[in-house]
């Protein structure tokens, strides 16, 4: 985990010069595992995140305003209750562990200053934030209670005395010896089992590292953390995504990753774990809605087939109109109460066996046969329409599941949520929120000449984007019978060039199904040649005078979006 000890040294120092003084003046939780603090300080408001969460737990000041709960939940209530109006009179680590504790100052109900420690504890699956009383050292409440049945040895819950984490068998990062050190195999698996508070990626570096250059490097680490000069840095692969972050130098990353420096830690964790937790949880909110729509796609090709099944063989009724002619025509050759009759079929001279109902006479099977032969030809027209609506249906919910699938963050599933609900497919929530009203905000980039390239994230978007953005004379793309998102191509009056071209193809291909495909067909014409017809759901357009290019997926270097 990249929030070791040695980051959370980085924190503790910038919380401290930060918050030190501040007071508490509201406390939200936004998500069960999430706190934020407002915080006024000498130098104006500021906002301290915490989450708990298994995968991404951290801490550190943030700019982001993120949207709470209709009504705050209870461990949020408790917080209001005891830190409200509380003042930051201390702000430390706990030795070399992933601990940050926050003394506060505070008035309880009876107006005496009372002491409140408020802990942080960042270690991966068993973070927690625990409420303890300074003066019974108690626990008051914490966001995760810890019952025995979870934990034999440590148990976090309301009124048992606060107990810091059971120590490991390391010795910590910033008391090892060079010697000790420096006799530690060039592992880092070893490394990492014998020195306290070091994430794999330093313990990584220090195995690159001669034997007796290790503490040296650890002192220089510390060092510059202490005295400002450290610089926080992520690293990223080829795509952007994130891969690690640090206060120090990754050899595992500083070949074949991007790296990125920042003016704070806060700043670096913030990105870094923005970056990964919304693409996470796009992914866990888009779980359900791509479960719903999946379902209904499953639906609706049933449905096809069997339409098609039926269209087929009402197709096929030519049959029963024969069947009626030539019964008129041999009424005399048939028997009372037969189950059939054998006749010329005059139309090719062949012995043809027609079924009869036997509770009839010959006429009125021969009646019935038109009859049955009237209803297929109906039944054509009716079935040709259900089938061409359930086609329509079934690329709808197509192109909104790529969206689903290809979202990157929680208010593109969120945007595609609303326009399900909207178009009937899944229920609205019933909850206190607001919902925001719908703002297109396609993605942007640009070719290598210049020109804008605009990009739908959703059916609506598409619609927005090539009926009221795009001028009549910009080139509207989409890939050719693949679902995927509207591409525009901005060419403000000029000849887009054939690389231009290409590369916007390609950014279409990208957000379509076929993003991990190769050679994908892609349309294009002026935007003038593209209509809506009348009643068609979000994001379905028809087009004429097309052309077609072949391209590999790919998004252009200058971006924008």
């Amino acid at each position: 985990m990249a929030f070791d000890a040695i980051v959370t040294r980085a924190v503790t120092l910038e919380l401290r010069q930060k918050l030190l003084l501040g007071k508490i003046e509201k406390v939200y939780q936004p998500e069960s595992d999430e706190l934020v603090f407002n915080i006024h300080t000498k130098d104006g408001n500021l906002r301290l995140f915490a989450s708990v969460s298994s995968q991404n737990p951290r801490i550190c000041l943030t700019e982001m305003k993120p949207d709470n709960p209709p009504s705050p939940l209870s461990f949020c209530m408790l917080l209001r209750k005891h830190l409200q109006g509380g003042r930051i009179v201390s702000v430390e680590q706990k030795d070399a562990e992933r601990i940050i504790e926050i003394s506060l100052e505070t008035l309880n109900e009876l107006g005496f200053t009372v002491s409140k420690k408020l802990i942080f504890e960042i270690m991966g699956k068993h973070s927690n934030v625990i409420l303890v009383d300074m003066t019974t050292g108690k626990i008051v409440d914490s966001i995760k209670r810890v019952s025995i049945d979870a934990s034999r040895v440590r148990q976090v819950l309301p009124g048992k005395l606060y107990q810091y984490p059971p120590s490991q068998d390391k010795i910590p990062y910033d008391k090892i010896s060079s010697d000790t050190l420096a006799s530690l195999p060039p592992d880092r698996k070893a490394i990492l089992s014998a020195v306290g508070g070091i994430s794999p990626a330093v313990a990584a570096q220090l195995s690159e590292l001669p034997p007796y250059e290790r503490r040296p490097w650890l002192d220089r680490v510390i060092s510059d953390i202490d005295e400002g000069r450290a610089i926080p840095r992520i690293y990223s692969d080829a795509d952007e995504k994130p891969g690690d972050f640090h206060v120090c130098d990754l050899a595992d990353f500083e070949e074949g990753c991007v790296r990125k420096d920042f003016d704070s830690i806060s700043a670096c964790i913030g990105e870094f774990f923005d970056r990964r937790d919304s693409s996470n949880r796009a992914k866990q909110r888009a779980r359900s809605s791509i479960k719903t729509v999946s379902a209904h796609l499953d639906k609706l090709n049933l449905k096809k087939q069997r339409l098609s099944e039926e269209l087929l063989k009402a197709e096929n009724s030519d049959e029963l109109r024969v069947f009626g002619e030539l019964l008129n025509a041999n009424l005399h050759m048939v028997e009372p109460g037969a189950n059939s009759v054998t006749v010329l079929n005059y139309y090719d001279g062949s012995q043809v066996k027609i079924p009869l109902d036997p509770r009839y006479s010959p006429a009125k099977n021969a009646q019935n046969y038109f009859k049955r032969y009237g209803k297929s030809k109906t039944a054509i027209k009716e079935k040709q329409i259900q089938l061409s609506e359930t086609e329509s249906e079934i690329k709808y919910l197509e192109s909104t599941l790529t969206y689903l699938e290809n979202a990157r963050t929680t208010e593109e599933i969120e945007s595609i949520r609303n326009e399900l609900a909207e178009t009937g497919y899944v229920r609205r929530r019933k909850s206190g929120f607001k919902e925001k009203k719908f703002k297109a905000a396609p993605l942007k980039y640009e070719t290598s000449s210049g020109m804008e390239i605009l990009a739908g994230r959703n059916n609506r978007e598409n619609d927005v984007l090539t009926l009221k953005t795009a001028a009549k004379n910009d080139l509207w793309f989409h890939t050719k019978d693949i679902p995927g998102s509207h591409v525009i191509l901005r060419t403000n009056g000029a000849e887009p060039s054939a690389d231009d071209i290409y590369e916007t193809a390609s950014v279409a291909a990208y957000f379509s199904k076929a993003r991990s495909s190769e050679n994908v067909p892609v349309d294009y014409v002026p935007v003038k040649s593209v209509k809506k017809p009348a009643g068609a759901r979000p994001g379905m357009v028809i087009f004429t005078g097309n052309r077609t290019v072949w391209v590999n997926p790919k998004l252009p270097e200058k971006n924008e979006g």
